[in-house]
């Protein structure tokens, strides 16, 4: 077994650091801080202190729970967004890849995951309870299911499904133009926007 030697214990630690992160292995983890050694003090600090400051000053949306530098983020604020349609997506990056496309102009609701028994996430630990309050206080028109087609995201769909039968609400879900098994972040832009354009009705998609 090959064990690294370290000339320091400041350049280890900062290492395993870094290689905590996802996708970082330890000879990647040990290339990023061998670059930071070689910036000026005052960039390596701007670095570490926006980190810092993200950390401790990032805010998640009281409406939507996006992220957000305010109470409110820029979308729900914005008056111009169309409060009676919600997209459900189950995190932040996915709120960026729609908006990307520039083919929506509603609003959105980030889960925070999707439901997932293998990993002990539950609907109690995603926020749909605040999605079905939003869409009873009567003014969401129209629920778009935009998750991920893989099992857990199907389930999900489905589960908020049968939360909001019966409600005055239409409920859809984006186009199969989406690959079956696809995070929604890795789709291309073009095919999410005509996913967007193009979705039906839920309850239609069920027999598909």
């Amino acid at each position: 077994m090959n064990i690294e030697k370290y000339p320091s214990k400041l350049l280890e630690n900062a290492v395993n650091e870094f290689s905590k992160l996802p996708g970082i292995g330890r000879k990647s983890a040990l290339r990023l801080v061998l670059h930071l050694l070689r910036q000026e003090a005052s960039e390596v600090s701007a670095f570490g202190n926006s980190l810092i400051q993200l950390r401790n000053e990032i805010k998640h949306c009281k409406v939507c729970h996006n992220i957000s530098d305010t109470e409110t983020c820029q979308i729900c604020a914005n008056p111009s967004r169309n409060n009676s349609v919600i997209c459900v997506v189950e995190n932040i990056r996915d709120v960026m890849s729609v908006e990307n496309t520039q083919q929506y102009n509603g609003l959105y609701h980030v889960l925070g995951g999707i439901i997932s028994p293998m990993d002990g996430i539950g609907p109690s630990d995603l926020e749909i309870e605040s999605l079905i309050k939003r869409v009873g206080s009567g003014e969401v028109i129209e629920v778009i299911l935009a998750l991920s087609t893989t099992m857990e995201g199907d389930t999900t769909n489905f589960y908020i499904y049968r939360k909001l039968k019966g409600k005055d609400v239409k409920v859809t879900t984006l186009a199969r133009g989406v690959s079956i098994g696809d995070d929604l972040e890795y789709t291309d832009e073009i095919t999410l926007g005509r996913s967007l354009v193009n979705r039906v009705n839920y309850e239609n998609s069920l027999g598909k």
